[in-house]
Order: structure tokens, then C-alpha cells, then sequence
């Protein structure tokens, strides 16, 4: 059985280098499907997988309240579109003080610029830097770990002290080569000292996360006064069970603070963390069926050209079929020999798929800043796929080639 497998593999080789063209053609032609589906697949992983990281990092007892509910946004058909005023100094402090749900801890933050300048002794960022204004809570309930050194103590921030927290991106360029911890950098001229630096975050949607600088939030305040600054509260629960009822909580204290009629809907947004992974999820999934759609059209169009040329080759090879036959070749030889021919090129085409797949998935993933991780999943539906497109479309090529009477076929011309 092996040597006969072994031999009709050399006549499939032969047969397909005497064919260099039409076999090229026919495995681009499965590539393509393959092609697609990886890609896109792979797109989508990456996609997924940098969007629920950052959210899951906070853990799922966590909620936000901010001027606009994020998870709302993610299907805006379903919400309503209004402007709401901006969460101010006064209206978060309070809300921080007023707020009084056993074993959980607030946390409040700006983001004071996006286009900073940051400098250490000669030498300067690019003016793309973040500064964000936070207090010792924000790292902690934003799901921030620290690579080196420490994040803010409570006493820096009570004492106001000049000091900052960088994003792993700063030890590669600016601080390179040197020990961060202690070192002194300058924004808009005014000093601070460099107490921690956290782990790498990567970028999100071109947001490079590992390109901030978190300062005290009252050092924020006095550097960048601009007016309509919009703060963030972000409130961690000890115990989930509490979340609903710490929820509920807090929309009365912000709507107290808000100074709502109980007739006025909420002019600011409560987003959980475990709401914004559902929805996320929800749409990487629609992103995935279409995934799944495009490349089944492509591949099922795929399979209808690999066996339309196969038909062509067993057509043309008609006197060839017949010589082997009149020679002692079975029926089931010849069948096997077109059947391993079609296998042979539907695997090369999904080789060559899954190939330019992941190379389109990576160039993705690196045009805007995402981790590329390596789709297993779509790899092996790929190979089953086109192992199956081979099946399916040399089936009948292969039966054909093998019914074909050898005094006829010796006879076409």
C-alpha cells in the first residue's frame, strides 16, 4: 500500500511539474480562500486579544464613572446621543468623599495633555507624551502593575511631593541604558523625581499606553490649568457580590452631587468592567462570522476551480489513462494517482494560505501597535479545510479518470 501511495505521488509530482503554470494557478487560486480566512482571523485574534487584556487587567469588580458610559458607545444605535457636562474637580472630590460603600476604594484622574515634551538631562521625547493626574488608588484600580520601583504612596500624595510614575516606553528611549528609579525629568519646566516605572501595556487603537507619565493629581492641577477638564472616578470592589448594590450607590451620590430631579436621566455614564468585556466580546465574535463567511465563499469558489482543472487535466491526459490501463493499472490505481495529485496541490495551497495569512495578520498588528499572537485555531481549520476542498473537488475527477475504457481513451486525440 505505501509503495503504491509512494509511486502514485512521483507520477502526481511529475504530472504537476509538467504543469507549472496551471499548478500555480490552481494553488493560488486555494491560497486565496486560505488566504483570506487566516488573515482575517488572525486580525481579528489580535484584535480581541488587545482589547479584552486591557480591560480584564482591572478585574471584574470594577466600574468607571466618566462623563460618557463606554460600554453604551460600543452600540450607540441603541443609545441615546446627548452632550453631558464634564465631571469637574469639585463634583469628582466629592463624589470620592461622599461615597460610602464599605471595602471599596475611589480613585481619581485626568488626563491633563496628550502632546508633552518630557526631558531628561540632554535629552528630549518627541511632544507626544500623556500626562495623567492620578492619586495612590488609580494604579491599583486601573489594573497598572509596577516593573520597577513603586507607584504613589499616600504620603506623596497628601504632601504633594514632585515625584512620577513612567510607561515602560520611557527605559527605551529616554532613560535608556540607565537605572529610572530616582533619576529626575522635567515637564513644562517643572521637575519630578521618577519613583516607579510600570509594565508594558502596548497600544490601543494608536493610544500608546506605555508613552504616559503620571504625576500627583494636585501637581497636575497646578501645571495644566486649562479650563472644562473632564476627571474620571474609578471605584474597586473588595467583594463582587457587593458590586450591583455599590453600583446603585453611586448613581445616587453622583446624581445627588449632579443635582438631578429623580424625573432626569443620568448626565454622566457608570461603565462595569465585566459589561465592557461582554460587549467586546460580542463584537469580535460579529467580526469573526464575517471572517468565517468571506473566507467559506472564497474557498468554496476555490474548490469549484481546483476541480473544474482537474477535470480539464483527466481530459487531456485521456491517452495517458489509457496507456497505463492497457499496461495492467487498476481502476483504483488510477484513481489514487489524480486523487493524490489533487491532495498534494490542495495542501500546497494551504500552505502557501496560511503563510500569506499570518504575514498579513502580523503587518496588521504592527500598523496599529497591537501583540500579534499566533491564531492556532484558524492554522488548523485551515489545514482540515483545504485538505477537505482537495477531497471533495478530486473526488469526481478521480472516478472519472478511473472509468474511463482504455481501447477509447487510446483512441482520443
Amino acid at each position: 500500500m505505501f509503495r503504491l501511495f509512494k509511486e502514485n505521488t512521483k507520477i502526481a509530482l511529475g504530472a504537476i511539474r509538467s504543469q507549472i503554470l496551471r499548478t500555480v494557478l490552481t494553488v493560488f487560486i486555494i491560497a486565496s480562500g486560505i488566504w483570506a480566512l487566516v488573515g482575517i482571523l488572525s486580525a481579528v485574534n489580535a484584535l480581541e486579544n488587545s482589547l479584552l487584556s486591557n480591560f480584564a487587567a482591572m478585574g471584574s469588580n470594577t466600574f468607571n464613572i466618566s462623563r460618557y458610559d463606554f460600554s453604551s458607545q460600543l452600540n450607540r444605535n441603541s443609545a441615546e446621543t446627548r452632550i453631558n457636562p464634564v465631571i469637574d474637580y469639585n463634583q469628582a472630590k466629592a463624589f470620592k468623599d461622599d461615597y460610602t460603600a464599605p471595602f471599596a476604594t475611589t480613585s481619581l484622574s485626568f488626563t491633563a495633555s496628550s502632546a508633552v515634551e518630557v526631558k531628561y538631562e540632554n535629552k528630549k521625547t518627541d511632544p507626544e507624551v500623556s500626562v495623567v493626574g492620578a492619586d495612590e488608588f488609580y494604579f491599583e484600580n486601573s489594573g497598572l502593575k509596577v516593573d520597577q520601583g513603586n507607584v504613589f504612596s499616600e504620603i506623596d500624595i497628601l504632601s504633594n511631593l514632585p515625584v512620577c510614575v513612567l510607561g515602560s516606553d520611557f527605559t527605551k528611549n529616554l532613560l535608556k541604558d540607565v537605572n529610572p528609579i530616582g533619576k529626575t525629568v522635567s515637564i513644562r519646566g517643572a521637575k519630578f523625581r521618577v519613583v516607579g516605572v510600570l509594565e508594558e501595556k502596548g497600544s490601543l487603537f494608536g493610544n500608546k499606553q506605555d508613552l504616559r507619565i503620571f504625576i500627583p493629581i494636585q501637581q497636575a492641577r497646578s501645571l495644566f490649568s486649562q479650563p472644562n477638564i473632564n476627571y474620571e472616578i474609578k471605584v474597586m470592589v473588595q467583594n463582587k457580590e457587593f458590586l450591583n448594590a455599590d453600583i446603585d450607590e453611586a448613581i445616587l451620590t453622583m446624581r445627588s452631587i449632579r443635582s438631578l430631579h429623580p424625573t432626569q436621566i443620568d448626565n454622566f455614564g457608570i461603565s462595569r468592567s465585566d459589561d465592557m468585556i461582554n460587549q467586546l466580546k460580542k463584537q469580535t465574535e460579529l467580526l469573526t462570522i464575517i471572517a468565517l463567511v468571506i473566507g467559506v465563499i472564497t474557498i468554496f469558489g476555490s474548490s469549484i476551480a481546483l476541480m473544474n482543472i482537474m477535470l480539464v487535466s483527466v481530459t487531456e491526459r485521456t491517452k495517458e489513462i489509457g496507456i497505463r490501463k492497457s499496461l495492467g493499472a487498476k481502476s483504483s490505481t488510477i484513481a489514487w494517482q489524480f486523487f493524490t495529485e489533487t491532495l498534494i496541490i490542495g495542501q500546497l495551497g494551504g500552505i502557501l494560505g496560511t503563510i500569506l495569512g499570518l504575514l498579513t495578520g502580523y503587518i496588521f498588528t504592527r500598523f496599529v501597535n497591537f501583540e500579534f499572537t499566533i491564531p492556532w485555531g484558524a492554522i488548523i481549520g485551515a489545514i482540515i479545510i483545504s485538505l477537505i476542498v482537495a477531497l471533495i473537488s478530486g473526488l469526481f475527477p478521480a472516478i472519472k479518470a478511473s472509468k474511463l475504457d482504455p481501447v477509447e481513451a487510446l483512441r482520443y486525440e
